[in-house]
């Protein structure tokens, strides 16, 4: 029995590309493998779907890209010419959105911050989310600087380690108002580890009271910034993702072939005859774009405002919403290709297909990707098979793939394999140099009339060819 197939979700652009042959040949022929492919058409489809449901709510907002989601310098450029915002979190990322053309005005500094980021931005002349309570008063001592308050703490939400707790929330409106000559209230902001709309609304709903409270104390905040936190959607079939747990689980339980290597079980336990648990995939589960995600949140009614939705409120209080998408930004707008060096057989009978990259460059550390990379093969015969994906790394659990995966042919070396949506994060977060093994580059994709141009990542200009 092999395995059921769980396919990507990919967008239109990509999958025409995936689905060129002689495209992807000559993408590996002139930059090497394994190689990553972002797709700036993507990205700016991405932003417009989200512009068009924030402007249908007729309310102020700032996009502002979450840039820490890749290092792309064409995502960058294409947020910068697109005139939105972008949120950096470190000083050369604070220099790359500068290089990519954006004003401060257009920038927001976030995160934890030490006093080199801190310096930086104030001599940027940026806006600064602040984390705490030694963020607000050195910033105070530096020099006029425009500030959000990041707030944590809300009722109902998990504890975090990020934001002021609104029991501190008095402490930092001293600070405000004792240095209202160098500190520019803009307003509150919060970022949950979480999709729940019921969490985020009721956020909302606390810092609408600090707005009021800051105004009382003579403050004149304008904005709210409600973070990131946008999903991204994997699976291009619900089912065949519905398929392969429930062939998991059977698989740990000894009623089905195992599909798991070695001793991983992806978070589930087994006991009294039954699998127990959350698998660590979960999130590849999503089907909610993000657009539709953001809609929902929008039109929630707010509670102890009449009923009113959440963005009537916000317009009706002339507060500019706020928000940072980065994965939903570049969601389904990168796919990461590496070659098939070799196929082997263990004496236990599992295939394993080597490829030419490390399971991180591809896969989350912790998690497993629960849909099947897509196997470029010219080879027949062999027919539908059940395969795990080997690479570089060195340890027994470095598999890139330690779940079994479907493919419909089995594939030769020099075969390409293409793995889907990996522009959020996985891209750059590789450990394949401790082995010396060189960083995969980077590559802009676009469609143009006389087919694709490829141009390296940090040589891209939006519109030019």
């Amino acid at each position: 029995m092999t395995p059921p197939a769980v396919p990507a979700a990919l967008a239109p652009l990509v999958a025409a590309f995936v689905d060129d042959r002689a495209a992807v040949r000559e993408a590996l022929r002139r930059f090497g493998s394994p190689l990553h492919l972002v797709f700036p058409q993507v990205f700016a489809a991405n932003l417009a779907a989200l512009r068009g449901v924030l402007d249908a709510a007729g309310l102020g907002y700032r996009i502002c890209y979450a840039h820490k989601v890749n290092r792309s310098a064409a995502f960058a450029r294409t947020a910068a010419q697109a005139g939105i915002g972008i949120d950096v979190a470190s000083v050369p990322e604070l220099r790359s959105a500068r290089a990519a053309g954006f004003a401060a005005e257009r920038i927001e500094v976030t995160g934890p911050k030490g006093i080199t980021l801190l310096t930086a931005a104030g001599a940027a002349g940026v806006t600064v989310n602040v984390d705490n309570l030694w963020e607000l008063e050195t910033l105070a001592g530096l020099g006029p600087a425009a500030v959000l308050v990041r707030v944590s703490g809300f009722a109902g939400s998990a504890p975090s380690r990020f934001g002021i707790d609104l029991a501190e929330i008095d402490s930092a409106l001293d600070l405000l108002v004792r240095h209202r000559d160098r500190l520019r209230l803009r307003g509150f902001a919060f970022h949950l580890d979480t999709a729940s709309t019921a969490e985020r609304v009721r956020a909302v709903a606390d810092c609408l009271e600090l707005v009021e409270r800051a105004y009382a104390r003579g403050l004149a905040p304008t904005v709210l910034d409600i973070g990131g936190g946008l999903r991204q959607v994997f699976t291009g079939d619900p089912t065949g993702y519905d398929a392969y747990d429930t062939a998991l689980r059977a698989g740990l339980l000894g009623q089905g072939p195992a599909l798991h290597w070695g001793g991983n079980t992806f978070g589930y336990h087994v006991s009294d005859g039954a699998v127990h648990g959350r698998a660590v995939f979960h999130k590849y589960a999503n089907i909610d774009p993000a657009p539709a995600l953001l809609a929902e949140l929008l039109a929630a009614p707010l509670p102890g405002h009449g009923g009113r939705a959440l963005s009537r409120v916000l317009a009706d209080n002339l507060l500019e919403l706020w928000l940072e998408p980065g994965k939903a930004l570049v969601d389904r707008a990168g796919i990461t290709v590496a070659q098939v060096e070799f196929v082997k057989w263990t004496g236990a009978g599992a295939t394993l297909v080597h490829l030419n990259l490390s399971r991180d460059t591809v896969t989350a550390a912790d998690q497993e990707v629960l849909i099947d990379p897509i196997v470029l093969t010219e080879a027949t015969g062999t027919g539908p098979a059940g395969v795990y994906f080997a690479g570089h790394l060195c340890l027994e659990r470095d598999l890139v793939t330690q779940r079994q995966v479907r493919v419909e042919q089995l594939p030769v070396p020099g075969d390409a394999v293409v793995f889907a949506n990996t522009a959020a994060y996985l891209t750059d977060l590789s450990a394949a140099s401790a082995a010396m093994h060189p960083i995969p580059v980077k590559v802009a994709v676009t469609r143009a009339d006389a087919g694709y141009v490829l141009c390296p990542d940090a040589g891209y200009r939006p519109g030019e060819r």
